[in-house]
């Protein structure tokens, strides 16, 4: 198959308390990854179970965009559910063992324990079907942040690093403002314009209407 000619299916949930998205991005050959799922309910459990079983879905990867708690809530469940073992980048594994710490600061639920079994950097590329997704290292907004990206078909999975007219917070442990414009400015912003963003709350946004209209990258 002509990878000019894939698409791949991007289904979003909006889950928790939070209002986290969580993507299932799924190859036309039914295998699927789950991209911080933040199931916090029985009843988001369920939707996403229905989704996957809808579609005859088969998820291969379990994989965390970083791991502050809202996008981590699911990340147990998926894991047995479907056998998947979790992979993040190996500079948000403090951010995921004070996972409970930041559950109390904000008076939520804690998420169930669930250890990565392998590190995602840079240098990989992962692959979906026939589709590679290159890694964009991004820190700023956490310290490990990192974003998905499909070259052949011009989208990127960004978690919290950039937002429709806004950017991450960088008030949260291992935040920091100016690593988070400098990872937007040389790993964002230098991806084609009609690139679009999907991040992990709000609407999804591109390359092109945030250089021109974001304030924070003036």
């Amino acid at each position: 198959m002509d990878n000019a000619t894939i698409k791949t299916d991007i289904a979003v949930f909006c889950f928790n308390p939070f209002q986290e998205n969580t993507y299932i991005i799924a190859h036309p050959n039914k295998e699927c990854w789950i991209i911080d799922p933040g199931c916090y309910t029985l009843q988001e459990q369920k939707i996403l179970i229905h989704h996957i079983e809808k579609n005859e879905l088969k998820p291969t990867k379990l994989i965390n965009t970083h791991c502050h708690l809202d996008h981590i809530y699911g990340n147990k469940f998926i894991a047995d559910e479907f056998q998947v073992e979790l992979g993040i980048h190996e500079k948000e594994l403090p951010i995921l063992e004070r996972a409970a710490i930041g559950a109390r600061m904000f008076g939520a639920k804690i998420p169930e324990a669930c250890a990565p079994s392998y590190f995602l950097d840079e240098k990989d590329i992962i692959t979906l079907g026939e589709i590679n997704f290159k890694i964009l290292f991004t820190p700023g907004h956490s310290p490990g942040s990192i974003c998905f990206y499909n070259e052949t078909e011009n989208y990127a999975i960004v978690g919290d690093v950039l937002f429709q007219g806004s950017i991450g917070r960088t008030d949260l442990p291992g935040g920091d403002y100016d690593t988070l414009i400098k990872s937007i400015k040389t790993k964002l912003m230098t991806l084609p314009d009609n690139t679009i963003i999907y991040n992990g709350h709000g609407i999804s946004t591109s390359i092109g209407d945030e250089r021109k209209h974001n304030p924070f990258l003036r």
